[in-house]
């Protein structure tokens, strides 16, 4: 299994310093949270793109791909009655597209809760055949560069739209592209009836990454989730993809966090 770890959890140093800390550490690639370089992907130049690249090429560690890609933007909604917010959202995804392939990135981890949740007055229906569109417009583009889209299921504290990995897939399906995948979030599953194993057996092979983290938000192993029957199913079922380390609580500090939860991981996945 290839381990990950996404780089807001070391934002308080440059990115190429928290690619050599994460490479020291022992992990096979780093996740990108846009937000932590700028407040929009276009701002971002081709240059520094192109110097994101070789930093992770001189640590010796690769980018997994992006994720919270719409934090701390504004004006962008997958579900939005407005016909411009959702064209603007459109556009927007294709820059994300292209920022992660300029970076090397395999993945877009889509969960922005905020922006997909349906606002009053949309039925579920609506928000289903917008964001569908939404999506569509940017898979053209994902798979013109050879980027994989994953929407993630998010819990109803979260979002309402989307919670459970059964209606993550059923949306990606529509697609029928090998571009268009689903993300498992362990966290997330954690606010599902159903057992996690039984959720990775039912969802494979339409799952095309993995966070990893506890329902108390933080770390794997910093809490009650035992991660060993999680790791039995994604052997069971022929996973190997990136296992990524993603925390929502930094009480403990980017090195101790990112030990240990690597620590622990490869204890568990032995």
């Amino acid at each position: 299994m290839k381990f990950a770890i996404c780089n807001e959890i070391i934002q308080d140093r440059p990115l190429a310093d928290a690619m050599a800390l994460a490479a020291r550490i022992g992990y096979d690639a780093i996740e990108i949270a846009p937000f932590t370089l700028a407040r929009r992907v276009t701002d971002i130049p081709p240059d520094q793109r192109c110097e994101i690249r070789e930093s992770a090429a001189r640590a010796g560690i690769a980018i997994s791909g992006i994720h919270w890609v719409l934090a701390q933007t504004e004006g962008f909604h997958l579900t939005h009655p407005e016909t411009a917010v959702r064209e603007r959202t459109a556009d927007y995804f294709r820059a994300l597209v292209d920022f992660c392939a300029d970076v090397g990135g395999g993945c877009m981890i889509v969960g922005s809760p905020k922006q997909r949740s349906l606002l009053p007055g949309v039925s579920l229906e609506q928000g289903w055949a917008w964001a569908t569109q939404v999506f569509r417009d940017a898979l053209c583009q994902a798979e013109d560069r050879g980027v994989t889209l994953c929407l993630e299921p998010l819990s109803p504290v979260e979002t309402n739209f989307v919670n459970t990995a059964a209606e993550a897939v059923r949306f990606a399906r529509q697609f029928n592209s090998p571009r268009f995948k689903v993300i498992l979030d362990v966290k997330a599953m954690c606010s599902e009836a159903v057992p996690i194993p039984q959720i990775i057996r039912a969802t494979w092979p339409d799952f095309a990454y993995v966070h990893a983290n506890d329902r108390n938000l933080k770390g794997p192993g910093f809490g009650d989730v035992d991660f060993r029957p999680i790791a039995a199913a994604l052997k069971e079922v022929g996973y190997a993809g990136y296992v990524s380390v993603e925390v929502f609580n930094f009480d403990e500090g980017p090195e101790i966090i990112a030990s240990r939860s690597l620590e622990y991981l490869r204890r568990v996945f032995v």
